[in-house]
């Protein structure tokens, strides 16, 4: 079993920045994954990153949002900036099994565990 810590959401205005965090209870040499989930709509992925650091970012996020991975802390981050009100949602830290090269998915169904998640609220 993994546990995810998700960490660093909070209420900013438009145009500011967030960096959330995700502390894992095990090695981080696997896809990962940042998916969020406004009120009333469907969870999305947001962004993946593999074992080797290879990433995808969805097109609504692409050069705003930036994840990585700091395998020495079993960390993974999402860097928001230039945040919009359609950002608003939980954003919740996915981990899979998958550990091949390149191997990144921002479809929920190929994560085997979650965070709890973290609120991220953007006014205008």
């Amino acid at each position: 079993q993994v546990q995810l810590v998700e960490s660093g959401g909070g209420s900013v205005q438009a145009g500011g920045s967030l960096r959330l965090s995700c502390v894992a209870s095990t090695l981080t040499y696997n896809t990962m994954g940042w998916f969020r989930q406004a009120p009333g709509k469907e969870r999305e992925g947001v962004a993946s990153i593999d074992a080797y650091g290879t990433a995808i970012h969805a097109d609504s996020v692409k050069g705003r949002f930036t994840i990585s991975k700091d395998n020495a802390q079993n960390t993974l981050y999402l860097q928001m900036n230039n945040l919009k009100p359609e950002d608003t949602a939980m954003y919740y830290c996915a981990y899979s099994h998958q550990t091949s090269m390149g191997w990144v998915s921002l479809q929920a169904y190929d994560y085997d565990y979650w965070g709890q998640g973290t609120q991220v609220t953007v006014s205008s």
